[in-house]
């Protein structure tokens, strides 16, 4: 499993004490893992095997017997005619042998259930054994077709992929390859390298949170040749090496098609940007690049800022928890201009100064397209946030603005309540104000008085630190009459903020006889859902 990342990864996340936030191992989808035994006519169904409790979109234990009869059956027939053709290219000795492999095929492909497809093979999570993948690998010849193989945080993986990129040959027409946290050893990874050759059409590929990469991506990335058809590539936490970086760089041209750059968590990897960034300027296509936490100095601006220019339809830039970043932006920005096209610009605990958040006032008003914008975590903004807050009116487009844990002051809520009373936040739908424990009772009251002209605001959060407890001044009652008014929210975060008794009965009245749900969010002290109309 990943372990935890430093706690300075996550300062502005708020599970932690005293602004220590960890970064928490990633979300893993766990697959329905048992089926029920049906019968029909008195007849118990075999057991089936692991493919059948983890294939993607198996609903067989909520299935009627007929049903699932009816379509295993219809299934199963193709599938006999492919095991057919793959086992008559074989020497088999006689016919007997062939009917008896294909009829041992038919009894493990009826055990996959209705929902088996032959495109899709997802075991992402399945805590599966060298049995379970032993039987996988019986099962790729048969897959002929098969485009995603997903075997993620599986750690038995480890050790035994060379069983599996032994067999890529048979499903040359593989897409999509995603081996995150299997503990890959580095035999594996030298395997992988050499399978990745019969493997042409593959456009996605996924190694994360496999150590043994780093030191080792030249065995991996070696055999791409010109015109490759990669356009998603995640390395996150691979324990990348500057050399690592550097072979990175001279492979990215190889890479026209690549859409998708994933190098977060390697903070060894920063002192190879230069090569890096020359690789990037042929990826012209790049529409992500994330560079979370990768050890990125102030230097890095001006890197990156060259190859900017280069990458016109890039759609989402994270360069969140590099703290060294800061000062970096200080007349470093001039190629931001030609991002035209992006939508996601994440800054969050990049140590910003007050230089670093003029030389933006002048930047982001020119992204247009801008959608979501993380500044959170830079505790220096302070008050020079407030013109750049004021240049929000120039980002018709925003729907998520996260400035949590900025220090703000109310000049800065006042300049951000002159922007949303005019409309041009009119598309906003998230907004976190939170651990902003400066604010006055003033400024916060400005604030909830304008929240209303924010049609589209599906989510609001004020939350103060979890070392700091207030209670609610007259604000509140002004953020009442505003929900009213907000036809799309459900989500008010107000963790910390005491309400007296005369508070708690207004919000209870509040909630009377009302059709829509919308839940305040009081953390330990109360979590309160009412319906409510407007």
């Amino acid at each position: 499993m990943v372990k935890s990342a430093e706690n300075d990864h996550g300062e502005n996340r708020k599970q932690q004490e005293d602004d220590v936030i960890l970064e928490n191992t990633p979300i893993n989808f766990t697959m329905s893992q048992t089926r029920k035994n049906n019968s029909s006519e008195g007849e118990t169904k075999p057991q089936t095997s692991f493919v059948n409790k983890f294939l993607r979109g198996s609903k067989a234990e909520s299935r009627e017997e007929k049903n699932d009869l009816q379509t295993t059956d219809s299934q199963a027939g193709d599938w006999i005619q492919k095991a057919a053709t793959s086992d008559a290219a074989k020497p088999l000795s006689s016919e007997t042998e062939l009917r008896s492999s294909v009829e041992e095929n038919e009894q493990f492909l009826q055990k996959l259930g209705e929902k088996a497809v032959d495109k899709c093979l997802d075991l992402n999570n399945c805590g599966l054994t060298t049995a379970d993948l032993k039987e996988m690998v019986t099962l790729l010849p048969f897959l002929l077709d098969l485009e995603e193989l997903d075997i993620s945080w599986n750690d038995f993986v480890g050790g035994t992929l060379h069983s599996i990129t032994q067999q890529m040959h048979l499903v040359s027409k593989l897409k999509i390859l995603r081996l995150g946290s299997c503990r890959l050893t580095t035999d594996d990874v030298r395997a992988l390298g050499e399978a990745l050759e019969m493997i042409p059409e593959l456009e996605e590929l996924n190694l994360s949170w496999n150590s043994k990469v780093g030191g080792n991506l030249p065995l991996i990335l070696q055999k791409l040749q010109k015109g490759s058809k990669i356009q998603i590539l995640e390395l996150v936490d691979c324990a990348l090496t500057s050399e690592d970086g550097a072979f990175l760089g001279q492979v990215l041209p190889v890479l026209q098609s690549l859409e998708v750059l994933d190098l977060s968590m390697n903070r060894d990897i920063g002192g190879s940007l230069n090569s890096i960034a020359q690789g990037l300027k042929s990826t012209s296509n790049l529409k992500v690049l994330k560079l979370h936490s990768c050890g990125l100095s102030q230097t890095s601006v001006k890197i990156l800022d060259a190859a900017f220019r280069y990458l016109s339809e890039l759609r989402k830039l994270d360069l969140s928890c590099n703290k060294d970043l800061g000062g970096g932006f200080e007349d470093s920005l001039a190629q931001v201009v030609m991002l035209k096209h992006l939508e996601v610009l994440d800054l969050h605990q990049c140590s910003l100064t007050a230089d670093d958040v003029m030389s933006l006032t002048q930047v982001i008003p020119l992204l247009s397209n801008l959608q979501e914008l993380d500044l959170s975590a830079n505790k220096n903004m302070g008050s020079s946030s407030e013109n750049l807050l004021s240049r929000l009116r120039f980002l018709p487009a925003l729907k998520s603005l996260v400035i949590n844990n900025c220090a703000l002051e109310s000049e800065t809520f006042t300049a951000l309540a002159s922007v949303i009373q005019t409309g041009h936040l009119a598309k906003l739908r998230k907004l976190d104000l939170s651990y902003n424990d400066s604010i006055c009772d003033a400024g916060w009251t400005m604030l909830c008085q304008k929240v209303q002209f924010l049609n589209e605001l599906i989510e609001l959060d004020v939350s103060l630190r979890p070392s700091n407890f207030r209670g609610c001044g007259r604000w509140f009652r002004h953020l009442l009459c505003a929900v009213t008014k907000l036809p799309q929210i459900t989500e008010i975060g107000m963790k910390r903020w005491i309400l007296p008794a005369s508070q708690e009965e207004e919000l209870e009245w509040f909630g009377q006889d009302r059709k829509r749900s919308i839940r305040f969010d009081h953390g330990g002290f109360q979590e309160a859902d009412f319906p409510l109309s407007y």
